[in-house]
């Protein structure tokens, strides 16, 4: 006989019980969850309402906006606190009380108290300080001056044969110029009240300008100085027509009219004057000129109808007259007759400039009491170190 085989299929007879337990455990879940996202929003739309609240009670009262913390940089708090630290009651002076029941449209009620707004520093007219520093050379010495030794005589030579004798060549000499560093000094007085009382830093300001005076002063003087318990300028020595020019002079190049350029081909004393100086001299050259002097240059044109002047294609580059750097001084003299209005030449090799590093101010409330003294000092010097360095422009027929 043939017996018939009962196979059972896949999954039949197998409890589901724990698929059960599975779906019932996440439905709990994303019950609960649901719930406390309810309540999450429910307690958020409570507090939104409460700073909605809160914030139109302060636009009605037009007071700030609460903050949430604390406000360390608060002008009265960083004042009290510096008083109650260190002592320093500075701040406290210049804080304004705030009287609620008070304004300022009537004096009466508060009016008188208010003070016209003072700026926090004072504007002072813009001066030149553009000195030949920015070209010269510029040592910083610890002594009473400074010397620099010149070798301006070459050394001989010559041709030799093998057989002949050959005969002693010239020897070069030094020469010695000594720098003497020279005094500039100021005394202003303030007092003492003042400088309690004052809304800003009054000492601050004085120092600024003590040292803006000191950098006029010292540029005028390397330009025009006399040597006389100051720096000698460039200007201050004897001029000589190029031709005729020896050490310890200044040549010069006529501009073939008297207090002008020339009528005709007026640029070409500026070429003249360029190439003028020795070509070794020349890779460095700079002019120096004022700006009115700078004002009639740039005007100038040469055969070809360019002109010879060009500004600065970058930030902070200067602007180029033959393709040389010009530097604007100020103390330099205008185009007039006779004058020496331009300068050309290699100034850090041409002119030294010796001074202290420091700018001493000595503040002295003893001798003029109830006054301050404020005693300051600074010790420069300049000369001249290479007369072959520099050349000038006269404006005159010779």
């Amino acid at each position: 006989m043939t017996k018939t085989e009962v196979k059972s299929r896949a999954g039949e007879g197998v409890s589901d019980a724990p698929a059960q337990e599975v779906k019932a455990a996440i439905a709990g879940f994303v019950s609960e969850f649901k719930g406390f996202q309810d309540e999450l929003k429910s307690k958020l739309q409570q507090q939104e309402e409460r700073l909605t609240m809160l914030d139109r009670k302060t636009y009605a009262a037009g007071r700030p906006a609460l903050s949430v913390t604390a406000d360390t940089d608060a002008p009265h708090q960083k004042a009290f606190a510096a008083y109650v630290r260190h002592g320093e009651d500075d701040g406290l002076r210049g804080l304004s009380l705030e009287g609620k029941a008070m304004n300022t449209a009537v004096s009466a009620d508060g009016g008188y108290l208010i003070n016209p707004e003072m700026a926090e520093r004072i504007q002072g007219v813009l001066r030149s300080t553009v000195s030949v520093r920015a070209v010269a050379n510029v040592v910083n010495v610890e002594s009473g001056s400074f010397d620099v030794v010149i070798d301006r005589t070459d050394l001989g030579s010559g041709w030799a044969t093998e057989l002949a004798a050959f005969a002693e060549t010239a020897t070069p000499t030094i020469e010695r110029i000594s720098i003497k560093l020279h005094e500039l000094a100021a005394m202003p007085k303030i007092s003492q009240r003042l400088l309690d009382d004052a809304a800003f830093d009054v000492e601050g300001w004085l120092s600024e300008r003590i040292a803006n005076k000191f950098a006029r002063a010292e540029a005028a003087a390397f330009i025009n100085g006399d040597g006389i318990d100051k720096p000698k300028g460039i200007l201050n020595y004897n001029k000589i027509t190029n031709v005729s020019w020896a050490w310890g002079q200044l040549g010069y190049i006529p501009t073939g009219a008297a207090g002008d350029f020339a009528a005709t081909n007026a640029s070409d004393s500026i070429v003249d004057l360029v190439y003028a100086l020795g070509a070794e001299y020349r890779a460095n050259g700079t002019f120096l000129m004022n700006s009115k002097t700078a004002g009639a240059v740039r005007k100038m044109k040469d055969a070809d109808g360019r002109f010879m002047w060009s500004d600065g294609l970058a930030l902070g580059e200067p602007s180029r007259l033959m393709g040389y750097p010009v530097l604007i001084a100020e103390d330099m003299p205008d185009i007039g007759a006779n004058a020496y209005a331009i300068a050309f030449g290699d100034f850090h090799a041409g002119y030294t400039v010796a001074e202290r590093p420091d700018l001493r101010i000595l503040r002295d409330p003893f001798s003029t009491k109830p006054n301050v003294l404020f005693y300051a000092t600074k010790r420069v010097g300049g000369d001249v170190t290479d007369f072959n360095a520099i050349k000038l422009l006269k404006f005159a027929t010779t």
